[in-house]
């Protein structure tokens, strides 16, 4: 058996299909444990990515570390799971190293392919920078997937839904679940991403940016420097101090590409750098570079986008 830990307090995200999936690659049956209050209409809906049964303590609905640990714990002993799957964010980062402790697990944190036939199992390190092979020998195992690792898959049906009681008592730590905004893409799951740096001169400038993601129908982000003077959210921060993320595209317009934000981005399968500075370090990581000014450039290719997507109709 397969046990997969999914995160439902805002619904369902790729993120958690993402695992659903890949547990189901592993082989063997997929067990789901998630907590909160989604309907069991919506959580027999991961049968179709290949859950065959979905556990729920609605009692728990906030994100402490020290309950999730209590609850997977319970399903992985009711379960009899060899393998637990975490999505490689925020709550499976705090959640999946403590479990591996309680239960002796070998931990593989950062999971970016299925287990070779020896078991070896390749992970994302130094920031990505590097990739390494981890081979666990413990009769049970932990994996962390990393986001965009592997596409979600439908292959089954809806499955069944029981409550279940982890016993995991009441939290010390008040944790409250956040809601993102309307409309707006989790950069963690975003397949493409449209960012920009201080090249923009101002936050009264941003409005070209969110009109290149809108007609992508991408995520928006930014460098630190940008988020640490105020011109855009610290949430939307990418880079070894702020979110990694991997998408399929990813395009940077007024970065100049310091190793730090590097490391929070150089997994993602195509980046595309706008910028004056042909110099800029930045264009040694991109797979494509447009030697120009964004404001020039950014709206061009944004009505590009739009005939390109009229002329599909």
């Amino acid at each position: 058996m397969n046990l997969v830990y999914i995160n439902s307090i805002n619904g369902l995200s790729k993120t958690a299909l993402e695992a659903v999936t890949y547990a189901k690659k592993l082989g063997s049956d997929v067990c789901v444990i998630t907590n909160g209050a989604a309907s069991n209409d919506l959580l027999s809906t991961l049968g179709i990515y290949g859950a065959n049964k979905v556990l729920i303590d609605a009692r728990i609905d906030g994100q402490d570390p020290g309950q999730l640990v209590k609850l997977v714990w319970a399903a992985a002993q009711k379960t009899g799971a060899s393998t637990i799957v975490f999505s490689h964010d925020l709550v499976g980062k705090a959640v999946a190293p403590r479990l591996s402790v309680r239960l002796k697990a070998g931990l593989v944190a950062g999971a970016v392919s299925l287990p070779e036939n020896d078991g070896t199992i390749k992970v994302n390190v130094f920031s990505g920078k590097a990739f390494g092979y981890v081979r666990v020998n413990t009769s049970q195992r932990i994996i962390s997937l990393l986001p965009n690792s592997i596409q979600p898959e439908q292959t089954g049906q809806n499955c069944p839904v029981e409550a279940f009681d982890s016993q995991a008592g009441t939290s010390q730590i008040v944790v409250k679940a956040t809601k993102k905004a309307e409309g707006t893409i989790a950069l963690p799951e975003a397949e493409l991403v449209v960012s920009a740096g201080r090249g923009l001169k101002g936050p009264e400038n941003w409005g070209m940016i969110e009109d290149l993601a809108a007609a992508l129908g991408a995520a928006t982000a930014c460098s630190r420097p940008v988020a640490d003077i105020g011109w855009r959210p610290h949430h939307e921060h990418v880079g070894q101090t702020g979110i990694a993320i991997r998408p399929n595209l990813y395009i940077a317009a007024g970065i100049s590409g310091a190793i730090q934000h590097l490391a929070g981005v150089n997994g993602s399968k195509v980046i595309v750098v706008i910028n004056t500075d042909a110099e800029a370090p930045f264009f040694k990581s991109a797979n494509y570079g447009i030697i120009g000014d964004a404001f020039e450039v950014i709206p061009r290719f944004t009505e590009a986008i739009k005939r390109f997507k009229e002329a599909q109709h």
